[in-house]
């Protein structure tokens, strides 16, 4: 076992849930970094054009299909990474975001919820641990939201997924942090500038609501892709395991 990091150069960087937003700016940001990054979604052909820009931009990237609830898939694609090139860090970034009223939860909502957002993490954890903890160092991180600390009226399911994730990751980070493994948990605790959080907006307010927005309302994606690389970078004497975004006119805590 040895404690050194490896180069990114001689590295790869798995994005589980590597979407449109948050997890394509995770993906930039560590391939402009040097590492060989691995996108998984269950639409794999819809990487092809975030593919193409990381490569024309100079990085290395590799689309997979992934269903990240089934595990022999989320097992074959943590041996297809390790194969190519030592595994150093691993972003959970499954969504799994739905809004209903209690008694519009269905058991097949409530179920495929838990699914992708918890039991995915925890197919993720174990087997990017599998890979990273022989050599005694990595990053393992996920991704969190408001929702992971209290629930809120229609997101009965949502919230006990991430809050179950949040589980995962902080019984993690006590098992795996002695043995060289950094285990992070990113609290988003804000709307993210993406299309559906738009649609949203326009939803409940119309377009003066979109139109009254204010320059960084919204937190951008590649403002959480900083976070991460930050965290990565953090020595080892000063492991963050909790980290709480949101923007600049939210700081209230709550």
């Amino acid at each position: 076992m040895t404690n050194a990091p490896i180069t990114p150069r001689h590295a790869t960087a798995a994005i589980v849930g590597a979407g449109d937003f948050i997890g394509a700016a995770i993906a930039r940001k560590f391939a402009a970094e040097g590492y060989k990054v691995y996108l998984g979604r269950r639409r794999g052909e819809l990487l092809a054009p975030l593919v193409a820009e990381i490569e024309a931009a100079g990085g290395r990237a590799v689309a997979c299909t992934l269903d990240a609830r089934d595990e022999d898939q989320v097992t074959a694609f943590f041996a297809q990474m390790e194969a190519d090139a030592p595994l150093e860090l691993c972003v959970f970034n499954v969504g799994a975001n739905v809004q209903f009223s209690l008694l519009d939860t269905t058991a097949r909502v409530f179920r495929k919820v838990w699914e992708m957002a918890a039991f995915s993490g925890f197919l993720t954890a174990r087997e990017a641990t599998r890979h990273m903890l022989p050599r005694g160092h990595g990053s393992l991180f996920f991704t969190g939201a408001t929702s992971s600390i209290r629930g809120k009226e229609g997101f009965a399911a949502f919230s006990s997924a991430k809050f179950a994730l949040r589980a995962v990751a902080q019984s993690a980070a006590r098992e795996l942090g002695p043995k060289g493994l950094h285990v992070a948990h990113l609290i988003i605790d804000a709307g993210v500038d993406t299309a559906w959080v738009r649609e949203r907006i326009r939803a409940r307010g119309g377009e003066a609501a979109l139109a009254n927005l204010q320059p960084d309302d919204l937190m951008r994606p590649e403002s959480v892709a900083e976070a991460y690389w930050a965290l990565h970078q953090q020595a080892r004497d000063g492991w963050t395991f909790e980290m709480d975004l949101r923007p600049y006119n939210q700081q209230h805590g709550g």
